[in-house]
């Protein structure tokens, strides 16, 4: 990076890139690659896995795009040492992954598989041979199909069944790892696979939803108490999706729509776990629709007083008033419909100022000690031309998103790390292969591996 080069954040926002640098994160910052096992492992089936929700759905027909699945995906499970190796050539120092449950316990309960439990042991075992700080995700949306078959998340028997499989994970490798985060974006996988139907399990509705919510909030605040139980001096987070919130307009309606669109997204799981309990003042059908599922005590158990918070940001939100839309009233306002252009792959709305207005909200929070960005990236149409990904749009994100946390950071948000979302393309659940995150490109015929221009500039960033 030259001297004089410039970096330009927004229409109203320049600065120089001499004062963008790794060192004016600090010392102790934390950089890193984030993957989950579903979407990087395959090898589905190998070595006495069970099946999880993600297997099933995948292979019903018009759930995933172009009827694709994770049956391979990344081949990580034969080539962790390979993506490991790349990750370390990144100049990254800590490696984020989860551990797939039911290479554990292929049932989610009952007896463990030694297969799968050395497997992780020799991914954890290269990530320290070659300086990378493990962060392990206990769970990455790939719940057994079993314990699904018996009701899921929707079950309150599955704070038992997760305990159990906490426990199992947690003794085996307390010695290896310290950093742990429980869960993976909880309002994510509630919403998405127990209200709308469009992840798996593919369930539908409020009599689905609200109960798996509040045994998710019970389990992410279990999980913390069972790391601290059986891990000395560990760090522990857990992970929430989150979207900075702006109203269309400055009318009324709108405001308080997006305080409903922010207390569901951004604050439904992270407020209980500090002892606030469910926002139900911006969404007062909560009040009378969850108490069904608390039993006496719940409150209490709901908090965990966590070591970091890990904030996943990708994209703001705007939203308006919307009166037909049962309980939230609100409605967003799409980017296209805003007349935004600059957009992902995916259609989400490159705004970096998102990010910062997130943290910053975040940060006021008086209990969160620490906020890790544990997910953030881009998935961009890539063109391998003479055998290189020039991805200079990737590289223009990552530089304008870490230009804001910086900012937040400098502005007293403490901030300790970063993790990219992702190392190596792969499988972007119900979307398939065909968005494309990773700073490595991988044909997915051959598997062969190119390092993107996006994963150089981390290269010479980190040096």
């Amino acid at each position: 990076m030259q001297e004089n080069q410039y970096i330009s954040l927004s229409p109203t926002t320049v600065v120089q890139a001499n004062t963008f640098s790794k060192e004016a994160f600090g010392k102790d910052f934390a950089w890193g690659i984030a993957m989950a096992a579903f979407q990087n492992e395959g090898a589905w089936d190998k070595d006495g896995k069970g099946e999880s929700i993600w297997d099933k759905f995948s292979h019903k027909k018009n759930k995933i795009k172009d009827q694709q699945n994770a049956k391979i995906a990344c081949d990580f499970y034969h080539r962790f040492e390979e993506d490991i190796l790349l990750a370390k050539s990144l100049n990254f120092n800590t490696f984020r992954f989860s551990i797939a449950w039911t290479r554990i316990l292929p049932h989610g309960t009952g007896k463990v598989n030694q297969a799968g439990l050395e497997f992780y042991h020799q991914v954890i075992d290269c990530c320290l041979e070659n300086g990378l700080e493990p962060y392990v995700t206990l769970y990455h949306w790939d719940l057994p199909q079993n314990l699904e078959d018996k009701g899921g998340w929707t079950n309150r028997d599955i704070i038992d069944w997760f305990s159990d499989y906490c426990e199992v994970v947690t003794r085996e490798f307390a010695a290896k790892v310290k950093y742990w985060l429980v869960l993976n974006e909880p309002a994510g996988f509630t919403g998405l696979g127990y209200m709308t139907g469009y992840h798996a399990p593919g369930r539908l509705g409020m009599r689905n939803f609200l109960p798996a919510v509040h045994h998710v909030a019970m389990c992410q605040a279990e999980g913390g108490r069972i790391i601290r139980r059986n891990v000395p001096e560990a760090v522990i987070g857990t992970t929430f999706s989150c979207s900075f919130i702006e109203p269309f307009t400055d009318n009324e309606n709108d405001k308080r729509a997006a305080k409903r669109i922010d207390a569901l997204l951004n604050r439904l799981f992270l407020e209980p776990t500090l002892g606030l309990g469910y926002p139900v003042h911006e969404l007062p059908f909560l009040q009378n629709m969850i108490k069904k599922y608390v039993h006496a005590g719940d409150m209490e158990k709901l908090a965990f007083d966590f070591d970091f918070i890990g904030v996943q940001n990708y994209f703001k939100l705007v939203v308006k008033s919307a009166f037909w839309i049962p309980y939230l009233k609100a409605l967003e306002v799409k980017p296209k419909t805003r007349k935004i252009d600059n957009v992902t792959d995916l259609g989400w709305e490159v705004s970096p100022d998102g990010m910062y207005n997130i943290l910053k909200q975040f940060g006021e929070y008086k209990d969160i000690k620490q906020i890790m960005v544990t997910e953030n990236g881009a998935a961009f149409k890539d063109e391998l031309i003479e055998g290189k990904i020039n991805d200079s749009e990737r590289i223009a994100f990552y530089q304008s998103y870490l230009q804001h946390i910086l900012k937040a950071k400098q502005e007293g948000v403490n901030i300790n790390g970063y993790l990219a979302w992702t190392l190596t393309d792969n499988f972007e659940w119900t979307e398939g292969y065909k968005p494309r995150f990773g700073l490595v490109h991988i044909d997915f015929k051959t598997q062969q591996r190119i390092v993107k221009e996006s994963g150089r500039w981390f290269e010479e960033f980190l040096r």
